[in-house]
């Protein structure tokens, strides 16, 4: 009978001890995924003024898009509505 109780402390001894170090676990939050929001604003921090000023020189709407909004002298919005590139975009 002894070895049974003892074996019985063990276990309630163990599972006590497994569910403390349990508790302990700290669940870290998962990163968020980037939106693709954040991917332009992401992309537009790698361009940079080199004075390009027309659209065929640029390789897609963001870039000349920040290059209306950052860089002098472009030649880009023919009727300064803030949108470059309308033909080719």
């Amino acid at each position: 009978m002894s070895k049974k109780l003892l074996l019985l402390l063990a276990v309630l001894i163990g599972a006590f001890i497994y569910s403390k170090n349990d508790q302990n676990v700290e669940v870290l939050p998962q990163p968020a995924l980037p939106t693709q929001e954040t991917l332009i604003q992401a992309d537009r921090f790698s361009f940079r003024c080199d004075g390009r000023q027309h659209c065929s020189q640029m390789t897609s709407y963001e870039e000349a898009k920040f290059f209306l909004e950052n860089c002098p002298n472009t030649k880009m919005d023919g009727d300064n509505d803030g949108i470059p590139c309308e033909r080719q975009f």
